[in-house]
């Protein structure tokens, strides 16, 4: 009997009592069901022994900052969603999540939230709709808080809000400067200030050490990493690029290589290892700060395969863009640039005996990009091939005023002419365009180039910003103006020449186009106290020749051909045209 009543009165007490709060990566798994439209394993969330730390970090009240200095393919953006179910349901908040532009925040509320709470039965009933709210489709309710989702290129929504909660998603895309108004990571902080128990989670791919964001947010956390045990000798090591080694010409056979015993583990080994692994803080001062770096290498995802990724490697490692698109997406490193100022004389030596009148059969594409002076028009003509290499084929000037009808006469001609490739078949200028932005000539280039948009002969104005498109449409004036993203080109121009490879040059350009190409360096200044690259001109270097080329390869952004078809054709010789016979009639001379 005293044995019942001891039971008894310990069920009391532990009803008596609140429930153990799961950690978040508890709760995550027995609550969250991912929908078969964003996961490949859709059902019961299951998080890889890598994410469980961040997520009980995120949901650790102790924790004031989660910095994720990660690659694609780590699940992070499931794993996003899950937290902002935890505070919807379980420790409701203003939750802010800031993204770089409203299409981004569009499509995490459509793809990701709206389906993951719709096929979770403790998040399914939890938000609603705000009637009140200024745009309906970013904005929920719930019981004690609300969500809400904007861009980082809106100041006007991130002064109007307060939040206890901050996720910061893909923060080095967002603009350093948002309209004048200042730093949109600043603005959204600002935001969480009267809260002594706020939450600010920023997480992102990297982009360019020199100003990446998420690199000195996890600089100044206790950065951690995540280390795995090495089958063969036990030791913990943290995967990094140089240790996958595969067989020449067989990227399926990567495999680990060991850097404390040299043994090389297979990719089979790679569950096994990640299962076993654990996170280490490498600053354990630092209190309060959570960081984690993560990369590709330890996802289970079968298209993080160590092969799979030795694969794209092959294929990325040929140009510094896609190379960089490789370091920064699945390496989850930032960029770091090669060179900051060009060697003019270098590049000369680099000359190749082609030009107009003996085009390489590797060209398939051809573009101009046009410079437009008070007293001449400059164009560079560039050969593309099949794999994106750049070849520069020629620079003329045509010298005569803009404003004569006389000058765009002979430019027109150039842009109309055609040459014989090697296959046989010809060659024309693809698409051109030409700069309107000098000063006086806007009318004159828009008079010029409204007529022939037929050919892809556009006006063109450059815009900074590196983030900026290559190239996209303005709806300004009653013309097709092409904005063209200068700063984006002529850092992907900088990294192609300072590579050696991708851009090739005619034997007969002059040492001044060679000089005036290397016109400006690169630089990182600092704008309201944060890091900023630019482009600035040498000191007495002119840049025609620099600014002709960018036009030319924001021209080939607007050709979308079919590559294999432009080469059947282009082997085809073309025949010469036949005289068309004549035939007298016989009735006619009678008369």
């Amino acid at each position: 009997m005293a044995d019942m009543l001891a039971a008894l009165r310990r069920e009391a007490l532990q009803a008596l009592r609140p429930p153990r709060k799961l950690a978040l990566s508890d709760w995550c798994e027995a609550n969250v069901v991912l929908p078969a439209s964003l996961s490949s394993q859709p059902g019961r969330m299951r998080l890889w022994p890598h994410q469980r730390a961040i997520a009980d970090s995120i949901g650790d009240p102790t924790v004031e900052r989660v910095s994720v200095l990660k690659s694609v393919r780590v699940g992070y953006s499931q794993l996003l969603t899950a937290a902002i179910g935890h505070y919807a349901a379980n420790d409701p908040a203003s939750v802010l999540v800031v993204l770089p532009a409203d299409a981004d925040s569009r499509t995490m509320m459509t793809s990701n939230i709206e389906p993951v709470f719709a096929e979770s039965p403790a998040l399914r009933s939890v938000i609603s709709t705000d009637p009140k709210g200024r745009d309906i489709m970013l904005e929920r309710r719930f019981p004690g808080g609300s969500l809400a989702l904007v861009s980082a290129r809106s100041p006007r929504n991130l002064r109007g809000r307060t939040a206890r909660v901050l996720f910061l998603d893909e923060v080095d895309a967002f603009e350093v400067d948002v309209k004048g108004e200042g730093d949109p990571v600043m603005l959204a902080e600002r935001r969480t200030l009267s809260y002594g128990d706020r939450k600010i989670v920023m997480g992102s791919t990297p982009v360019d050490e020199a100003t990446s964001r998420i690199c000195r947010a996890y600089a100044a956390s206790d950065g951690r990493v995540y280390e795995v045990p090495c089958p063969s000798c036990g030791t913990f090591t943290e995967l990094t690029w140089r240790m996958i080694e595969w067989e020449a010409d067989k990227p399926a056979t990567a495999a680990f290589r060991c850097p404390h015993c040299d043994d090389l583990v297979p990719e089979t080994e790679k569950p096994r290892m990640v299962a076993g692994g654990h996170w280490r803080a490498t600053r354990p001062e630092v209190v309060g700060h959570h960081g984690y770096r993560l990369n590709a290498l330890v996802s289970l995802l079968p298209n993080a395969a160590w092969g799979k990724l030795a694969a794209e490697f092959v294929v990325a490692k040929r140009s510094p863009e896609t190379l960089k698109t490789f370091v920064n997406t699945l390496l989850g490193e930032p960029w770091r640039d090669e060179g900051d100022e060009i060697d003019s004389g270098a590049l000369a030596s680099r000359a190749e005996p082609f030009g107009l009148d003996a085009i390489p059969a590797e060209v398939l594409v051809v573009t101009a990009g046009l410079d437009v002076q008070d007293d001449r028009v400059e164009i560079t003509t560039a050969g593309w091939t099949k794999d994106g290499d750049a070849l520069v084929l020629a620079h003329e000037v045509v010298w005569g005023s803009p404003l004569r009808d006389d000058t765009w006469a002979e430019v027109d001609d150039l842009l109309r002419r055609s040459w014989r490739h090697p296959g046989g078949g010809l060659l024309r200028v693809d698409a051109a365009i030409v700069d309107s932005g000098s000063g006086g000539h806007t009318d004159a280039v828009y008079g010029f180039c409204k007529p022939r948009t037929g050919r892809r002969v556009f006006a063109g104005k450059g815009v900074a910003g590196f983030s900026r498109k290559a190239v996209e449409p303005s709806k300004a004036r009653d013309i097709r103006l092409m904005l063209v993203g200068v700063d984006a080109i002529k850092n992907e121009l900088v990294n192609r020449l300072a590579a050696g490879r991708t851009i090739r040059f005619a034997g007969d350009l002059t040492e001044t186009w060679f000089e005036q190409l290397a016109g400006e360096r690169r630089i990182v200044r600092h704008v309201r106290g944060h890091p900023v690259r630019a482009f600035e001109r040498i000191p007495g270097r002119r840049v025609e020749a620099l600014d002709c080329l960018v036009y030319a390869f924001a021209a080939r952004r607007l050709v979308s051909l079919d590559l294999e078809r432009r080469e059947e054709e282009i082997a085809t010789p073309i025949l010469p045209s036949r005289r068309p016979s004549v035939v007298r009639s016989a009735w006619l001379e009678g008369r």
